[in-house]
């Protein structure tokens, strides 16, 4: 234990507080952490403790915060972030917790939102999807609810019409062959792939 002596602004971070007991530096705060310290506030172990209990938490919960400023973000990604500065793992689930009661974190809208965009700028089917979005960290559940309403049909064709500029001078059997392959690495299956390339095939024979 001892005496608050000092309360000093960090210099390369404003927003930490450096803590000085009975004349000498003692530790580093958040300003959140050390916000009701007051210089002549006698400070005992515990108290101190719990200082920064709290300030490590609130470090974690600033810097996944920063995280997710860039673009959302699944909770694996976040927990493995806050791993890389080696956060404790009860901080992490803390952290996460805060994150998903203020509403900065939440698997279901992630997912949804990742297969909207993929479906719009570079449509892809379930397997595909599932397959990115388990990267991320997304739980089975989870996966199935987003993609439930899936329309891969519908996608495999705007998938197709987006590729066809590319084999439009092939002949039939070479589109065919291209189309297909191309459809599936976008994670379509066998017959959504053949519906989709004979549909765009038949646009281009109706075209003048």
């Amino acid at each position: 234990m001892g005496k608050i002596t000092a309360l000093k602004q960090q210099k390369r971070n404003t927003q930490r507080i450096n803590v000085y007991l009975d004349g000498e530096f003692a530790f580093g705060l958040s300003r959140f952490a050390a916000a009701w310290l007051e210089v002549g506030q006698d400070l005992p172990a515990e108290k101190i403790r719990r200082l920064q209990e709290a300030d490590e938490q609130e470090t974690a919960y600033q810097r996944a915060l920063n995280y997710l400023s860039y673009r959302p973000r699944s909770e694996q990604e976040v927990r493995r972030n806050l791993q890389k500065h080696a956060t404790s793992e009860t901080v992490i689930d803390k952290t996460l917790e805060r994150l998903r009661r203020n509403g900065f974190v939440d698997d279901l809208q992630f997912a949804k939102d990742w297969a909207e965009n993929r479906s719009t700028f570079r449509p892809r089917g379930r397997r595909a999807l599932a397959a990115e979005l388990r990267q991320k960290g997304i739980a089975r559940e989870i996966i199935e609810a987003a993609l439930q309403n899936l329309d891969e049909d519908a996608l495999a064709h705007q998938a197709a019409v987006k590729q066809f500029r590319k084999y439009a001078n092939l002949e039939w059997a070479d589109f065919r062959r291209k189309m297909t392959a191309f459809l599936a690495r976008r994670g379509f299956d066998y017959e959504t792939a053949k519906s989709a390339v004979e549909d765009v095939w038949e646009m281009r024979n109706q075209q003048p």
